[in-house]
């Protein structure tokens, strides 16, 4: 550890105030660059969220250590961390097209309280470096994670009259490294003839051609149409 934060690792109002605004601090850094890109929780999101941990962390060990109470430290500390994982499940949100946003935010939101955690537990050292390491994550990796191609998800609508098809739909998806990621069969029954429909949410490892694979999937016997959805 660096000795240069031995004379804060006791409790007392010196230390105390110097564990809050040195959580406020890295609170503020993190909820800045969130900020910055207009995500649901930011500046003061990251700051109170930081100061709350610190204060939780401090209170345990000033009820073990200055009170001499039968208390458990890190208790009120892994209450924390379960309350962060409910604050950051809210700027998780799902939009029309069912991708997900807001997972690196909530990611960010819990690793800032624990970095709070550790700050007001007085290990500096670690809080401050898990705050560099979060902003780092999130503003030079986010770049790199641009750069990772990705290829869209896209679901399509199957109607078919004979059992097999589906069987035979899938595995022609499975050839050609498309992973099937969801699955919802629908029963179906017209006045001319009984036939079933699944809703199929399909995610290819590289490029495609979505018409082509319509029409081959359309080709497939017992298939009555495909369409996307």
């Amino acid at each position: 550890m660096l000795s240069v934060f031995d004379s804060f690792r006791s409790i007392n109002f010196v230390t105390v105030l110097f564990r809050m605004l040195l959580a406020t601090a890295c609170g503020a850094l993190i909820g800045l660059e969130r900020s910055s890109k207009n995500r649901p929780a930011g500046f003061r999101t990251h700051i109170l969220v930081c100061i709350g941990a610190a204060t939780a962390s401090m209170t345990g060990h000033y009820l073990y250590l200055n009170l001499h109470l039968p208390a458990d430290m890190t208790r009120l500390g892994a209450q924390v961390i379960t309350g962060l994982g409910f604050l950051g499940a809210g700027t998780i949100l799902v939009t029309n097209k069912g991708s997900v946003k807001g997972l690196t935010t909530a990611a960010g939101l819990w690793a800032s309280g624990v970095a709070g955690l550790a700050i007001g537990g007085g290990f500096y050292e670690g809080g401050i470096v898990a705050t560099v390491l979060i902003l780092l994550v999130e503003t030079v990796f986010s770049k790199i994670g641009k750069r990772i191609r990705h290829f869209p998800e896209f679901r399509i609508i199957l109607y078919y009259n004979e059992k097999p098809a589906l069987d035979h739909m899938m595995r022609y998806c499975k050839d050609l490294g498309i992973t099937i990621t969801g699955l919802q069969i629908t029963g179906t029954v017209s006045e001319e003839q009984s036939f079933c429909s699944a809703l199929i949410s399909l995610r290819p490892d590289s490029s495609i051609d979505e018409d082509s694979l319509l029409d081959r999937i359309r080709a497939l016997s017992g298939v009555i149409m495909a369409e996307s959805a």
